[in-house]
């Protein structure tokens, strides 16, 4: 159960990741106020972009480094997959989570109970995209002068795995720089996000097939 307990948290800090991105990405222009962000949230339709991810832990020497890009249309479809280091693909559509990890016989759905975070999250996810991140239960929002939005957790259960998370906004319109989850004092996972796309003419199939 330990186990499960653990990869279901993962799976919860990449989608949480994933909306936070599609929200903040979806700023058109320079946003310095929660009305800003939900009015230009209102013109996208679509997102995507190529992603790098770090994570930070004290006992490693250097990073654990991955990279892969992700995909997402209104009303909730998305596809965000893994590369490198290990291929492996989830789908979101029609409010449903399937999720492909990499074997010897190629990419198998995982049908494990790991899945009900995935589900767990799903709902929240229209919420990130409308910009309104002061109305989410789940996190107090603050917007900072410096082009930041920090996220700190409301509930107990969740502030014990993530501390914080912050979104470096960039001065280009519509950019983020990075995605920072604190997870301790030394413990983090950075994003990075390049050649991000608003919306991008997108094949349905990208949200049904792993390949």
């Amino acid at each position: 159960m330990d186990k499960i307990a653990t990869e279901n948290k993962r799976i919860i800090r990449r989608l949480l990741l994933t909306c936070l991105l599609l929200s903040t990405g979806l700023c058109l222009g320079w946003a310095d106020s929660w009305e800003g962000i939900r009015a230009a949230a209102e013109n996208v339709n679509a997102i995507s972009a190529d992603f790098v991810q770090e994570k930070h832990l004290p006992i490693l020497v250097k990073p654990l480094v991955s990279n892969g890009r992700f995909i997402y249309r209104r009303p909730d479809s998305l596809r965000w997959e893994y590369r490198s280091p290990v291929k492996s693909v989830l789908l979101l559509v029609d409010g449903k989570a399937r999720r492909f990890v990499q074997s010897e016989q190629g990419l198998v759905e995982d049908v494990s109970a790991r899945m009900q975070a995935m589900q767990f999250v799903m709902p929240e996810i229209g919420g990130w995209l409308s910009g309104r991140f002061e109305d989410n239960p789940m996190f107090d929002a603050r917007l900072e002068e410096d082009g930041r939005i920090v996220l700190i957790p409301r509930d107990e259960g969740m502030a014990r795995f993530i501390q914080r998370i912050e979104l470096h906004l960039s001065e280009r319109p519509g950019v983020i720089e990075q995605v920072l989850i604190f997870e301790g004092e030394k413990a983090y996972t950075r994003m990075q996000f390049t050649d991000i796309q608003v919306n991008p003419a997108i094949e349905d199939r990208l949200f049904r097939e792993v390949e």
